[in-house]
């Protein structure tokens, strides 16, 4: 059966859209461009969205930490991944490939390319240290030469998308994480969503394993961000309404979506505005690592 609109849903409709105009015109606004390569001695750097503040290629495999080999975030790296594909397969092989009408697959989904991408990153990062090995290198540390102007502007696509897929998940991994242990777990669990082996490690481990990387990488996290996650966030509702449209799915894998109910606008309101402390969160995260870190291990942190 078709999705059946009642009044009430065109508020549901109209928070949406206003998240996604508002996103869209924030990003368009700050943007100023996802990349920009300088013709000087400086244009092997990827320059940050968040200002003037040059973000370097090297940022993408360097870790924080003064003298840490590259390899160690590649090692780190490929254990997230590979950890998180073994549950993701475990959650499919259980449940079959109808777990990604679940937000939480989205966004599991979602960390697992940031690490895939990671690890290209982080392979390359260990080539270069080998060629050209730096000791003591921060993040400002960057090759001589890293190749012509097309490689140099890929590499630097290439990390834009890096940069934009860590943040977006950031995110949406805390908006999944306070969902289910906040709303789901006391109020609304069920046979899938609910305390079982599964679950506890799918929303142990996306959490973690991303803390633990950012505890080591190099990457900025701008308020910039918040934008592609509130876009990440309202193309699975969009999806969902497709889906329901269709008739391709008669239930609602998360109850506050549910457009049927007379208070769903409450909830949708309710679930845009936690978008901005569950990003604030994050962000803290990484503003107590920068701030505090450098105080407390001066000798070690860059």
């Amino acid at each position: 059966m078709a999705l059946v609109i009642h009044w009430y849903d065109f508020i549901c409709f109209s928070i949406v859209l206003a998240a996604i105009v508002a996103s869209l015109w924030f990003l368009l606004r700050r943007e100023g461009g996802c990349v920009d390569v300088e013709d000087t001695v400086q244009n092997s750097f990827l320059l940050s969205r968040s200002g003037s503040e040059s973000l370097g290629l090297a940022r993408l495999w360097t870790s924080c930490w003064r003298g840490l080999h590259p390899g160690w975030l590649l090692f780190t790296r490929s254990i997230s991944f590979l950890s998180m594909a073994a549950l993701l397969a475990w959650d499919v092989l259980k449940w079959d490939a109808s777990v990604f009408v679940y937000y939480t697959e989205w966004t599991f989904t979602l960390v697992m390319v940031y690490f895939a991408m990671g690890i290209v990153a982080s392979l390359y990062g260990c080539l270069e240290h080998y060629k050209e090995p730096t000791s003591g290198a921060c993040e400002d540390a960057v090759a001589n030469k890293v190749g012509g102007d097309e490689f140099r502007e890929r590499l630097a696509l290439y990390g834009c998308f890096m940069e934009t897929i860590f943040q977006t998940s950031a995110g949406a991994v805390v908006l999944t994480d306070v969902v289910f242990w906040l709303v789901i777990v006391p109020f609304l669990s069920n046979t899938h969503l609910g305390l079982n082996t599964l679950m506890i490690c799918m929303h142990t481990a996306n959490a973690s394993f991303l803390i633990l990387d950012t505890l080591l990488n190099s990457l900025p996290f701008p308020w910039l961000g918040m934008g592609y996650f509130v876009l990440w966030s309202c193309l699975y509702i969009v999806f969902q309404w497709i889906i329901h449209v269709c008739g391709l799915l008669t239930w609602w894998p998360y109850p506050f979506l549910d457009l049927d109910r007379p208070w769903a606008p409450l909830w949708y309101l309710c679930m845009a505005i936690v978008h901005i402390p569950c990003y604030g969160a994050y962000a803290a995260i990484v503003k107590v690592k920068n701030s505090c870190f450098p105080y407390l291990f001066p000798n070690a942190y860059c």
